[in-house]
């Protein structure tokens, strides 16, 4: 006799089949057809080389052997089941961890984090922040919202958000501020332009888009990252690039200018949440986002 378990979906059939004693009720508790069920319990029987259920009239009634399996298979079914519940309780009690880069994080997340502890009160969010390190396939990362263009990765549910539009920006603290504000994008071509190492082809990318040679660009002060990037256009130190979510705030409070507007680039600002771990709050978490987004677009 063999020593292995039977197939799981046959014994799921027998229990749930067992515990209504009918098999059409059965089928539908579990979402499939009449036939289905029968068969999974053929698969059991010859299995096992027993008969679990006997014709009773037009319905079943167990054996003595379908008896025995069905007290086995209730004490271990209604055991997964309050393990199952207790592990979902502790996942949704869990905090919810999303990583994003410093800048979006500082620039964008932060100014929003007590509007989106008033609308989801019930989401327990934590945040890490990094430059390129975070990775939600690790351990300890729930979740990562990043700007990244596609093919997504085929591991990753995606929620994309908002398509990414770039363009220069720079302070009226800046000594070229005149000059440029009203000058076409050509004459950004006689700037030394603020870069970020972390974005190389955010520049070329919109030199290309306004008919520009992005050979002909002229590079000044460079920054490991974005934040650090932005921090010295405010500042007045020249005219950096960025997308346009994380300088909204500085264009409506006057702090940056962007005469030469916003273009799209093939990135998208997404969601990622690995397969193996997606939940309803990354769902609930992605929705706000995109109303966020929308709104500050408005």
């Amino acid at each position: 006799m063999t020593q292995d378990l039977p197939p799981l979906n046959a014994l799921r059939a027998f229990e749930a089949t067992a515990r209504f004693n009918s098999v059409s009720q059965a089928a539908e508790a579990l979402h499939v057809t009449h036939g289905a069920v029968s068969r999974q319990i053929k698969v059991l029987e010859e299995h096992l080389g027993v008969a679990l259920f006997a014709k009773d009239g037009r319905g079943v009634k167990l054996t003595d052997a379908g008896v025995r399996l069905r007290d086995a298979s209730f004490e271990a079914f209604d055991r997964l089941r309050s393990v199952c519940a207790e592990l979902s309780r502790d996942a949704d009690e869990a905090p919810f961890v999303l990583g994003c880069s410093g800048s979006l994080l500082a620039r964008w997340f932060i100014p929003r984090l007590g509007r989106l502890k008033a609308d989801l009160p019930e989401l327990r969010l934590h945040l890490s922040a990094g430059e390129g390190d975070l990775d939600p396939r690790r351990p300890g990362l729930d979740a990562l919202l990043v700007y990244a263009e596609p093919p997504w990765p085929a591991d990753m549910q995606v929620h994309v958000l908002a398509e990414e539009h770039i363009g220069p920006v720079m302070s009226p603290l800046f000594e070229g501020f005149d000059r440029l504000k009203a000058a076409p994008a050509v004459a950004l071509l006689r700037e030394a332009v603020l870069h970020t190492t972390s974005r190389p082809q955010a520049w070329p990318t919109w030199a290309q888009q306004h008919g520009l040679a992005p050979q002909a660009l002229q590079y000044g002060q460079a920054f490991e990252h974005l934040y650090y990037l932005l921090e010295a256009a405010v500042a007045g130190l020249g005219v950096a690039i960025a997308p346009q979510p994380l300088v909204a705030d500085d264009l409506k409070a006057g702090r940056l200018a962007a005469p030469w507007g916003f273009s799209p680039t093939r990135a998208a600002l997404a969601l990622w949440v690995p397969r193996r771990a997606a939940d309803g709050r990354a769902e609930q978490l992605a929705q706000w986002l995109r109303q966020a987004l929308q709104q500050q677009a408005a």
